[in-house]
């Protein structure tokens, strides 16, 4: 495969938020781990690689890996920044090219949240899955506890599929996941 320089992603929020997704670059490294370990113990609720990611190095691997996913056609992990400050992520889980399948994946520092900055992002990504990538379904799974991030498929018109048991391990016990989805046609419309 030929290697390819594509150009990084950069959406903006609808006026009047203050806000912007980006893809990463490694300079980010140092405010990505900075918010990461600002929000480590929220964190740690529901995402069970935070307690892998303990030094800069770490935030620097996923942006690399990152890269990698972006330049192989695999979709893209993105920052959400909020008044130019790092606020969280949103991206796509490699992209399911056989199924024309993706799941989105979001977090956010404490101080960013109840500003509708994930709705808007998730938002985003869905279109741009459906417009750009010209994928069939989008999908995104939550912790049955996690009533937050399950707001946001709900408010967006997702279809709650399902309970997948036991299916996300933390260090200790497991989560069952909510799986929800779209497709292009009900999105589109």
């Amino acid at each position: 495969m030929i290697e390819q320089k594509l150009s990084p992603i950069h959406l903006l929020y609808p006026n009047p938020i203050p806000a912007e997704l980006r893809t990463f670059e490694e300079s980010d490294a140092e405010a990505l781990f900075a918010l990461i370990e600002k929000n480590r113990n929220s964190l740690r609720e529901w995402l069970p690689w935070v307690d892998q990611n303990i030094a800069a190095g770490d935030s620097k691997k996923f942006i690399q890996h990152s890269a990698s996913q972006f330049q192989n056609g695999d979709g893209f992990q993105a920052g959400i920044w909020y008044n130019h400050e790092p606020a969280g992520v949103i991206g796509y889980h490699p992209i399911d090219w056989l199924n024309l399948s993706v799941m989105i994946g979001y977090w956010l520092g404490e101080e960013f949240r109840g500003k509708g900055l994930v709705t808007e992002a998730v938002r985003m990504l869905i279109s741009y899955a459906f417009a750009h990538y010209q994928l069939h379904r989008v999908e995104i799974k939550c912790a049955t506890g996690n009533h937050k991030s399950i707001a946001i498929p709900r408010r967006l018109g997702f279809t709650e599929e399902g309970i997948l048991r036991e299916a996300e391990r933390f260090s200790d016990h497991y989560v069952d996941l909510i799986v929800f989805s779209v497709l292009e046609k009900e999105w589109m419309k």
